[in-house]
């Protein structure tokens, strides 16, 4: 069994109250870097720990930290990115439902090392219950002296706010997220200048996601040097990751780095294998915004090779034979499902949630997302793989933001990888209808509507 930094205590009766958090160790990392480490000190000990973004870009969180720009008397700003919409990703919940102290934690040690009195957590809209977990934990981290006025007789002072979004998607994009923040619509910003410039109220700001936050703890804790010992290569310290789709156990895992796909997928460790005896089709590993998988790049092949649970393994070959690790989520497709429905689904959801403000993505999402369900309805063309391949195109790399990008890339992988999958689509129109909708006449107005 790996090594487990975050949720190892989650199973303790009581975690989520200080009480109990404090008697399990919580809050050490705090008083070790305000009692014997100076701000830069620690930032220092994240960027010896590799320590990687963990919301999906996966940038060294170190070096992000160092960018951060210090004029005087200028206020500096911690944000937390809690809007954890990725559809496949639930981990950030997990953490903030059940160890919500760990969060506060990562904060207090994160704003200390940054410099920021006034800290936020930017929460998805539709995590209704968690904000009143996290003011709970707030307020008992303020009466037991972790916040407010001269924290442990530091001279710091630190308050931490809870901000809940609207239901946005876009607003998980950081610039999206400031503009939200400041009560404006969450379109995304052009950068430069970047938030570490000129971020929420034009003040220098930092935006991190919960698990690179809470991260923090244990790196302080153990220290940077032994974190980066955990893991391999620039895939260092411990990953969650949100398992779902065809598997018979479904959760949030902690991982290592160093173990499998295949292992991740078949090991009663972890997701047990697919569900009802299935075989594996195909794997979105980090989230529905990176490319698919087909089982052939996943499992181990007859010369040997094998697909990493890291960030390095799982981008090699490029996104010709590669993916992301992406923001953790594990989507598992079993033979039985249809990519071109997969594919569907994922398209609209990206034409729903695109702002608008770019015409790449406002035109092009809602293109792919028609083309795509006239493929799955049984009228589409051989032709309209090839317009969905050049649209994809056109779309990615073009836009303000990575949404673009993020509705690009799983058609693009879908057509790489299934191609044949769509054809058939084409010319098995009326079973097509059979299978959707138990029709089998072309014209029948269910379909038109």
């Amino acid at each position: 069994m790996g090594r487990k930094l975050l949720i190892d205590k989650a199973g303790v009766p009581g975690i989520r109250g200080y009480e109990v958090y404090r008697r399990e160790g919580g809050y050490a990392s705090v008083e070790k870097a305000m009692k014997n480490m100076t701000p830069d000190q620690v930032t220092d000990e994240v960027k010896k720990s590799g320590l990687r973004g963990r919301g999906g870009a996966g940038f060294p969180t170190g070096m992000k930290w160092s960018f951060l720009a210090k004029p005087e008397g200028v206020p500096r700003y911690l944000v937390c990115n809690a809007d954890e919409s990725e559809p496949g990703t639930f981990k950030d919940r997990y953490l903030m439902e059940f160890i919500p102290h760990l969060l506060i934690e990562g904060l207090i040690v994160s704003s200390y090392a940054l410099g920021s009195h006034s800290t936020y957590i930017y929460i998805r809209g539709e995590y209704a219950w968690i904000p009143d977990i996290l003011e709970q934990a707030i307020s008992e981290a303020k009466a037991a002296g972790w916040l407010g006025k001269d924290i442990l007789g530091t001279g710091f002072d630190l308050e931490i706010y809870v901000q809940r979004g609207a239901g946005a998607y876009i607003c998980g994009e950081e610039t999206a997220l400031l503009e939200s923040l400041e009560g404006k619509r969450g379109n995304p910003r052009i950068k430069p200048p970047f938030p570490a410039i000129k971020g929420l109220w034009d003040s220098p700001t930092v935006v991190n996601n919960v698990e690179t936050l809470a991260a923090v703890v244990p790196i302080i804790n153990i220290s940077g040097e032994e974190y980066a010992k955990i893991g391999v290569g620039k895939s260092t310290g411990t990953k969650l990751l949100s398992a779902c789709g065809n598997i018979n156990k479904p959760g949030v895992y902690e991982i290592d780095m160093t173990i499998s796909v295949e292992e991740f997928i078949y090991s009663d460790e972890y997701c047990g294998g697919i569900a009802n005896g299935k075989r594996l089709k195909a794997c979105i590993p980090g989230g529905s915004s990176v490319p698919i998988l087909p089982a052939n790049l996943l499992l181990k092949t007859a010369k040997g090779e094998t697909r990493m649970m890291n960030y390095e393994s799982l981008s090699d070959g490029g996104f010709a034979k590669g993916s992301m690790m992406g923001s953790g989520g594990f989507i598992v497709l079993d033979e039985d499902q249809c990519v071109v429905r997969h594919t569907m689904t994922l398209a609209r959801f990206y034409r729903h949630e695109s702002c608008g403000q770019c015409s790449p993505c406002r035109e092009g999402t809602g293109w792919m997302e028609k083309i795509l369900k006239n493929i799955e309805n049984g009228k589409g063309k051989k032709s309209d793989i090839d317009l969905l391949w050049d649209i994809q195109r056109k779309i990615e790399g073009n836009t303000i933001c990575p949404l673009g990008d993020a509705a690009a890339w799983p058609v693009a992988a879908a057509i790489r990888h299934f191609r044949d999958e769509f054809e058939w689509h084409v010319d098995n129109p009326e079973e097509c209808l059979r299978r959707n909708y138990g029709l089998a006449n072309y014209a029948d107005p269910l379909v038109a509507a």
